[in-house]
């Protein structure tokens, strides 16, 4: 009986954690950009998943990643309720310098296209 009631509260206190961690996860443009930026990749990748693309910039020299870009589609909602198609969120180092909403849903693709950089793709 004391296993049974003590595997019954670890399933309660599991799903409060799970439902307290979807009611935290920013979706509206403005919660989304007050809180993402002190977010690290391993933080987003536990919370949204791995992105649908990640283009990664490098140093021509040294061959070193200095920067990425990843898109996430149907992330985030506009004010008025209609999602975005892709969210990009804009890396330098471990933390994100910049996030675009955007309507457009980029084609995951292993070739640049003439407007994007000339950069790792993966």
């Amino acid at each position: 009986m004391k296993i049974v009631l003590a595997v019954l509260l670890l399933i309660g206190f599991s799903a409060s954690a799970l439902a307290r961690d979807e009611a935290d996860t920013p979706l509206t443009e403005s919660e989304f950009i007050d809180r993402i930026p002190s977010s690290s990749k391993a933080e987003i990748i536990a919370r949204f998943g791995e992105p649908a693309r990640i283009i990664d910039i490098t140093d021509d020299e040294t061959g070193e990643v200095i920067g990425s870009i990843w898109h996430y589609h149907y992330l985030n909602i506009s004010t008025n309720g209609d999602y975005y198609k892709t969210t990009e969120l804009d890396f330098v180092g471990d933390h994100v310098a910049t996030v675009v909403f955007s309507m457009m849903e980029y084609a995951e693709t292993d070739t640049p296209s003439e407007s994007e950089p000339e950069s790792e793709l993966r």
